[in-house]
């Protein structure tokens, strides 16, 4: 740890697994940071994939201006979402309580893949958690996926693309996509396996009984425990991920506890593009 965080002058950053996730501490995201704290939190989520941040009790202008550090902020493509708008068309809600009958993000997933230009990255702040524990959020290194994979099957999955459908999860008027399977991640440079449960319906160049079988596998292979960490939440902290190269998924263990915060949404610029 204390060879990662020399690296940074501003800021340290803890790792959370050998493989994806940081916690970053010497920071105070109510106040402006300056250039050379935003250009080494640029640096901490290229490398980790995730960022953690604790005892943040930020506001939605704070929220606001931390994510736009990072890009232009959007609203979600979803035209049917458990999450709930607030008086802020930039902010969502996401409180669930002993009335809740669902939570958004059960499965492992990538935010909206299914749009033409997904987002780059969320960044989630929660106020309120469990008294007893629970509600954790898991993350998978799609980085770690990728490299994984046997030589054989990445010389097969070399300029496939899948379909990615947001009706399955949202219902009709939100958008089907088609991406690479294989992604190649902007700033990194680094390969990307880039399907998810949640919205890859299919393969497109194969036989569809061989591409159902094929896409089983790597969903199944993207979300094994080596390349996962997963986030133990405390009141006022934050979870930001490169939605680009990472997956997460909502445990649901909470019921009938409370566990309420908000998220803003960094939106991406490009479509992605083959690894």
């Amino acid at each position: 740890m204390d060879q990662i965080a020399s690296e940074f002058h501003t800021i340290t950053a803890t790792p959370a697994s050998p493989h994806i996730g940081a916690e970053i501490g010497n920071i105070d995201l109510t106040q402006p940071l300056s250039e050379l704290q935003v250009a080494e939190l640029h640096t901490a989520f290229a490398r980790y994939q995730v960022l953690f941040f604790r005892d943040q009790k930020i506001s939605f202008d704070d929220h606001i201006r931390i994510a736009s550090y990072f890009g232009p902020l959007g609203s979600h493509v979803g035209k049917s979402t458990i999450s709930k708008t607030t008086n802020n068309p930039l902010v969502r809600k996401f409180h669930y309580d002993e009335t809740s009958t669902q939570i958004s993000g059960e499965n492992f997933h990538s935010d909206q893949s299914c749009a033409a230009v997904p987002p780059l990255g969320s960044m989630l702040y929660n106020h309120t958690l469990p008294p007893d524990g629970g509600g954790d959020t898991m993350f998978a290194s799609m980085y770690a996926a990728y490299d994984a994979l046997s030589d054989k099957m990445k010389q097969l999955l070399e300029g496939l693309t899948a379909t990615h459908d947001g009706t399955r999860v949202f219902g009709p008027g939100t958008p089907i996509s088609v991406h690479p399977v294989v992604t190649r991640h902007p700033v990194t440079g680094r390969k990307v396996l880039y399907v998810n449960t949640d919205f890859t319906s299919h393969i497109n160049e194969l036989p569809r009984p061989e591409a159902d079988r094929i896409l089983r596998y790597l969903i199944d292979h993207s979300i094994k425990p080596e390349w996962t960490c997963r986030f133990r939440w405390t009141p006022h902290s934050i979870a930001f991920w490169d939605n680009r190269c990472s997956q997460h998924k909502a445990v649901w263990d909470y019921w009938p506890h409370v566990r309420s915060g908000f998220r803003v949404q960094v939106e991406g610029t490009a479509p992605p593009v083959a690894g």
